[in-house]
């Protein structure tokens, strides 16, 4: 089994109004030095081994991530049974 972790952000041409926000609020709180808040998401599946990078770039580009908006990378990882 393997799990598969999809990071997913808005592509950097794209405004993130929620970023926006974040950044505004983390100054009026008094932490001064960030230059920029981008706010994500992050999918988490469990895989079968005979699931390959393809089919998993296939999921995200017919599901898991709208391509017009967002870009998305992915991490796997084998998953041990104790």
């Amino acid at each position: 089994m393997k799990k598969v972790i999809v990071s997913i952000a808005l592509r950097e041409s794209i405004l993130d109004p929620q970023g926006v926000a974040v950044k505004g609020g983390l100054a009026q709180l008094g932490f001064t030095g960030v230059e920029e808040v981008r706010i994500g998401k992050r999918i988490e599946l469990l895989v079968s081994d005979e699931t390959t990078d393809t089919m998993i770039h296939d999921m995200c580009q017919k599901l898991l991530v709208n391509t017009v908006m967002e870009d998305y990378r992915f991490e796997v990882e084998e998953v041990t049974t104790a």
